[in-house]
């Protein structure tokens, strides 16, 4: 019925995730209604004490916690340099900034299932050839992270388990690395309208709290000073090969390069003139950043001295920057005006810039399997297809999609020809699109023979 119709319904951001890295029966907390009860009191007495911290202190720095060591290199302080070198010491520990779930005293009244499904259905079994899909789904005053359940070879796409935000979600970005546990994990840290970002383990569900958190606001009250970005996190990009290490750009014009076993930010690159919507971190090279700005800028930084950086300009504003992984020295950038631009780190300026929309590029993927094979979608509510091979950019395919203003997509990277977009259509807000059902892309990239890049270092550094 019309009325019940939501007056809002969007897909802000999403991210695929590999096959083979979720638990195939996922753990699940079980509350009885006292324990909900209680932790939701709880909830709202921590909200009204942030709520009356959040104006009455914005000092940065860290509270009374023991400073982190300082590093070996005051101008590396990760130690990019060598971190291809086994650490086989690493001290596992988080700092307190990153907040793990504590339910007290009460653990009486909380059940974790931790065997096989509570029922008989194939659906809460997740495959090995399943691949996840995370989606930030916004309906209403209500936000939602979806662990949608994607199977190329059947055919399926649905929510597997959903968790209930407290903010608007604005980017999510995958990551194994937990500071708890030696074992690889299966967390998803999410940036949003609030400045602290929250790293939730996707093996649980049911679970009413994030796995830990990076941030922290200041309170009066409790003395404590601010930790982290002071505005909404717009970005967020884990480095796959230096795996305690996670970047976040924001609003407040910043890029933070986090460490997860510490829980702080250990380097603070300032020089941007505007928000800062897209990192990447190179997936060859450990110490080398990617970042996009709302100055107009994409810059590629040198993590080891983080002054060290070399800027190409698109204007108005950068929506999004992306490695080509099959190039290692270029990436493309778009931006709010249609326009997509393809950089050489080692030129002055982009080989080459085409008007792709009529509106902001929100959505970038250059393949990293299928040679040459660049997408695009737009607000403009079109999704196009490039063959970029030759040099010169050639336009293969356009769509009108069904999701109305794409606001994001995504890429499988188990489905070279699978993309997910999404949108703000109330009545198709998420679509999974399959490339080959166009005869044009299938004409011109299905018999290109695949690539596998590895995300390892390699002897060609770039240089800044």
């Amino acid at each position: 019925m019309e009325e019940n119709t939501p007056t809002v319904s969007l897909v802000s951001c999403m991210h695929f995730v590999r096959r083979g890295v979720a638990k195939a029966v996922p753990e699940k907390i079980e509350l009885t209604e006292k324990e909900l009860e209680k932790i939701i009191k709880q909830t709202a007495n921590d909200l009204r004490l942030t709520e009356a911290g959040d104006d009455v202190s914005d000092e940065e720095g860290e509270d009374s916690s023991r400073p982190p060591d300082p590093p070996a290199n005051p101008n590396d302080e990760f130690d990019f340099e060598n971190y291809d070198v086994e650490d086989t010491s690493n001290p596992i520990g988080i700092g307190s900034v990153a907040t793990l779930p504590n339910l007290g005293d009460l653990s009486e009244n909380v059940q974790i299932r931790t065997e096989g499904p509570d029922s008989d259905e194939e659906d809460d079994i997740i495959k090995s050839d399943d691949n996840l899909l995370l989606v930030g789904h916004v309906e209403s005053d209500a936000s939602v992270l979806e662990v949608y359940i994607f199977n190329k070879e059947e055919d399926s796409f649905y929510v597997h388990h959903d968790i209930i935000l407290p903010w608007f979600p604005l980017c999510i970005e995958w990551l194994s690395h937990d500071p708890s546990d030696p074992n690889p994990g299966n967390l998803c840290a999410l940036g949003g309208m609030d400045p602290v970002i929250q790293v939730w383990d996707l093996d649980i569900e049911n679970c009413l709290e994030p796995a830990f958190k990076l941030g922290k606001k200041p309170n009066k009250k409790k003395k404590t000073k601010r930790v982290g970005h002071k505005d909404a996190v717009l970005d967020l990009s884990w480095n796959r090969n230096f795996t305690h290490v996670m970047a976040s750009g924001s609003a407040d014009s910043t890029v933070l390069l986090w460490d997860l076993d510490q829980g702080t930010p250990h380097t603070k690159l300032d020089y941007f003139q505007d928000k800062v919507q897209s990192v990447s971190f190179h997936p060859l090279e450990a110490q080398t950043l990617l970042s996009g700005a709302c100055d107009g800028r994409a810059r590629v930084t040198d993590c080891r001295t983080a002054d060290a950086h070399r800027a190409w300009a698109l204007g108005p504003e950068v929506e999004r920057a992306v490695w080509d992984t099959q190039n290692p020295f270029c990436f493309a950038m778009s931006n709010n005006e249609g326009k997509v631009a393809y950089i050489d780190c080692r030129q002055d300026e982009p080989l080459w810039t085409i008007t792709a929309h009529e509106k902001e590029v929100t959505g970038l993927i250059l393949s990293d399997k299928v040679p040459g094979l660049m997408v695009t979608v737009s607000t403009d509510g079109k999704q196009k297809s490039w063959d970029i091979s030759s040099g010169t950019p050639v336009q293969v395919s356009e769509r009108t999609g069904r999701v109305g203003a794409a606001l994001c997509a995504a890429a499988c990277p188990d489905a070279p020809f699978s993309l997910a977009v999404g949108g703000d259509n109330k009545e198709c807000f998420i679509e999974v699109v399959d490339l080959l059902a166009s005869e044009t892309v299938s004409n011109r990239f299905g018999s290109r023979p695949l690539v596998t890049v590895t995300t390892e270092s390699n002897d060609n550094t770039m240089e800044t």
